[in-house]
């Protein structure tokens, strides 16, 4: 399955944006689909997480309450909505997936197929 990330831009302080990752070669029906960002000059970190077969869904503390992380089976689809942006949430968002979930899913290392990044610019 090969991933793309699409949806990126350059945005107001409070604005919102969803990012779409399709899947391509393949169906998204991977137990774990997760989203990381990597700000310029740091560290790739765990954004969202969502464990398919109980819908569980996760969240790093900077966006809980404020990003969603969805997926649409039919449109081999997954997204993450992002509302109420700040500065400190401009990166280079990545999607990933993997076929079994694993209790590591906040670390990058745990997540073997990745998708090209998308560019997310928040200006204040």
């Amino acid at each position: 399955v090969q991933l793309q990330a699409s949806g990126g831009g350059v945005v107001q302080a409070g604005d919102s944006l969803k990012l779409t990752c399709a899947a391509s070669g393949g169906t998204l029906s991977m137990d774990g689909m997760a989203w990381f960002r990597q700000p310029p000059g740091k560290e790739r970190e765990f954004v969202a997480a969502k464990r398919r077969p109980t819908g569980s869904m996760y969240y790093s503390d900077s966006v809980k309450g404020r990003f969603t992380i969805s997926s649409d089976g039919a449109k081999n689809s997954m997204y993450l909505q992002m509302n109420s942006l700040t500065p400190e949430d401009s990166a280079v968002y990545f999607c990933a997936t993997r076929a079994i979930w694993s209790v590591a899913y906040r670390r990058p290392q745990s997540w073997p197929a990745w998708g090209q990044g998308t560019l997310v610019t928040v200006s204040s």
